[in-house]
């Protein structure tokens, strides 16, 4: 009886207060927008940002106070040592077979086959923008990378908003919360639980502005690039596009039902915040609110504060995609031989490079960049042929790695027991209300 009330309940509730109708609208009204007004709509990017940067405002935050209460709650530190360690692996296989997958359907489908590009007709200065950070990228390798996750303070770490270092500093800070323990670890993680509490409220008002974000985001890109800019290499953005779907759909499809757990009806409950991806091509926009959706869904807040920002910069699923797939398609539209060694050294630098992506200013080009810079016999001047078609690009790009992280949270906390299984199902089905904007 609970059930059926709890479902009356829902479906009474008017069809526009929904926050995925509301996104929708201001997704279709921005096309519209920028199709009949575009230098008008490209005015409106000042909502997207306005909603970006409130939202990064609480995200170091909400990281911090989520990681420090799961960790000092959790009771026991050799299991959230566990689930670092499982979330590490998971995070390698999964970027791995992203890599090949992207590999694979670029040799399949050669959407870069019989374009015949003379790269010395190419425009170097367009990689201007880009260029400091891949040698600075390149140079410093994966030791100044890990070098990096140490923030200089924990203050400069939260006021650059820089997710890898508060986790750091979070996962510090909570053990040793957990360990001095007694009644001044108590009163000191109450304080943080009441903190968390009121930033999540928050962040429900916050979530409310985004409708005006995506109105914003999508009346900007189609009034500047247009509905037709895809036409010069909608081979490699449709071959993108379907990779994720691929992905998503098959692989992580099949480790979820590993799980129990459908991925279409995920999918259905992740609907809202993969429309504000889709809108704003940025993942941080729903970072804060993805966390507290999968707390609902049933997964224990310590893996949800462990995976969810650990995998912002270590588990790129649709990027990683990406990486392989602009590398071939690059090497093939200037008719450029790849050796089977050639291949498994874009595999080996990729798994390397793609953790540095989040977080680096035009991190796509920058990271491909520096894939290609450590691969010589592909012409890095053909990122010049990706840079016209890197926002749309970017959309799914988002999207996929979002689905991943949550995914991956899901497994992680089904893989170590911490997924409350019947809570996942009622919300899968529609038996218990899930709303971020309440807090």
């Amino acid at each position: 009886m609970s059930t059926i009330a709890a479902e009356a309940t829902i479906a009474r509730k008017p069809l526009y207060t929904s926050l995925f109708v509301q996104v929708l609208v201001a997704l279709l009204l921005g096309i519209v927008i920028g199709m009949a007004a575009p230098d008008f709509a490209i005015g409106l990017k000042i909502f997207s940002d306005a909603f970006l940067k409130l939202i990064s405002m609480i995200v170091a935050p909400i990281v911090f106070c989520v990681v420090v209460h799961g960790i000092a709650g959790a009771g026991d530190l050799k299991k959230v040592g566990r689930v670092g360690v499982k979330a590490l692996v998971y995070f390698e296989a999964m970027t791995t077979v992203a890599l090949v997958v992207g590999l694979l359907l670029a040799y399949l489908f050669g959407p870069g086959h019989g374009m015949n590009i003379d790269t010395s007709t190419l425009d170097a200065k367009a990689l201007g923008n880009y260029a400091s950070n891949a040698q600075k990228l390149k140079g410093e390798g994966i030791g100044s990378f890990l070098l990096n996750i140490i923030p200089t303070t924990s203050f400069d770490a939260l006021s650059r908003n820089d997710v890898l270092q508060v986790l750091f500093f979070a996962i510090i800070f909570g053990v040793s919360l957990a360990l001095v323990g007694g009644e001044k670890g108590e009163k000191i993680s109450s304080f943080i639980d009441a903190v968390s509490t009121v930033l999540f409220r928050a962040m429900g008002l916050i979530v409310r502005f985004a409708p005006i974000g995506v109105l914003g985001a999508v009346a900007y890109t189609v009034g500047k690039y247009g509905v037709g800019s895809l036409k010069q290499l909608l081979s490699l953005v449709a071959l993108f596009y379907v990779s994720v779907a691929i992905f998503v759909l098959g692989v992580l499809g099949a480790v979820m039902a590993l799980a129990g757990i459908n991925i279409l009806k995920f999918l259905g409950y992740l609907r809202e915040e993969l429309m504000i991806v889709v809108a704003t091509a940025s993942s941080d926009a729903v970072l804060p609110q993805v966390m507290r959706k999968l707390e609902r869904f049933g997964v224990k807040d310590s893996v949800v504060g462990l995976v969810i920002p650990t995998g912002y910069s270590f588990n790129l699923d649709a990027f990683s995609i990406y990486l392989t797939l602009a590398v071939v398609f690059i090497a093939q539209a200037t008719n450029t031989p790849l050796s089977f060694g050639d291949l498994m050294l874009v595999l080996g630098v990729s798994l390397i490079t793609s953790k540095g992506a989040h977080g680096v200013p035009g991190s796509a080009i920058v990271i491909l960049a520096a894939t290609l810079n450590a691969v010589p016999s592909i012409p890095a001047i053909g990122l010049v042929l990706v840079l016209s078609v890197d926002w749309f690009i970017g959309m799914a790009r988002a999207v996929g790695n979002l689905i991943g992280n949550c995914v991956a949270t899901v497994v992680v906390a089904a893989w170590e027991g911490d997924l409350d299984r019947d809570k996942a199902r009622r919300v899968l089905e529609g038996a218990e209300a899930v709303d971020v904007t309440a807090g």
